[in-house]
């Protein structure tokens, strides 16, 4: 069975991933800092206690892997560069230990130029987050290079406004302004995410999921 390395197990849409993972029969390796924020428990789970600026953390949590889901990013007092240092040093356990997918999480505002086809309100959209959160839309621009030049098969999967809704168990897969919606639900987005372990039709690409 394929072994899951997680990062970012504790968040919003990372527990949802998280549990799919095992219900679905991964085996699943999570880094957290805090263990006692995942109250999950299964024989296939194995948490590693660290950071994911930590590189020996980050290298305890790939090895043995067959797949990288990276789903950190910055909330409040993370340091600004967080998803790019991340992203490096667990591209560099990876190339140490032999593997090849990864899969990271990102918003709208990165940007798929040969894709996307931004209508007004989306271009109003990601004025706003480079005014008023520009840090976080240069490190997810800073972590999508990291890949690009990782040698690695990435996919960055990018979702418009989360919510905490049921999910519908449907959602499209396409672009900013292309066959896509100003939402989606966690439960949604987390089960595209999973597919994305074993699916390679996005590999090198940023598809933007939304309800």
């Amino acid at each position: 069975m394929t072994t899951i390395a997680l990062f970012g197990a504790t968040g919003k849409t990372g527990r949802r991933v998280l549990d799919r993972a095992l219900a679905a029969g991964y085996d699943v390796r999570a880094l957290v800092r805090d263990p006692r924020k995942l109250a999950t428990a299964s024989d296939r789970l194995t948490i590693i206690r660290g950071d994911v600026l930590d590189a020996a953390s980050v290298e305890r949590t790939v090895a043995g892997s067959d797949a990288v889901l990276a789903l950190f990013g910055q909330v409040k007092g993370s340091p600004p560069t967080l998803q790019a240092d991340g992203t490096r040093l667990i591209v560099e356990a990876m190339q140490k230990h032999g593997v090849r997918r990864i899969v990271t999480l990102s918003g709208g505002g990165l940007r798929a130029d040969d894709h996307d086809r931004p209508k007004a309100a989306d271009r109003v959209i990601r004025f706003l987050l480079k005014t008023l959160s520009g840090h976080v839309l240069a490190d997810a621009e800073n972590h999508l290079e990291v890949l690009k030049a990782s040698g690695l098969d990435w996919t960055v999967v990018r979702g418009p406004r989360l919510t905490e809704k049921t999910g519908k168990g449907t959602y499209r897969v396409g672009w900013v302004g292309v066959n896509a919606s100003t939402q989606i639900s966690r439960d949604d987005l987390a089960d595209f995410i999973l597919t994305q372990v074993d699916d390679r039709t996005y590999v090198g690409r940023l598809p933007f999921v939304s309800d």
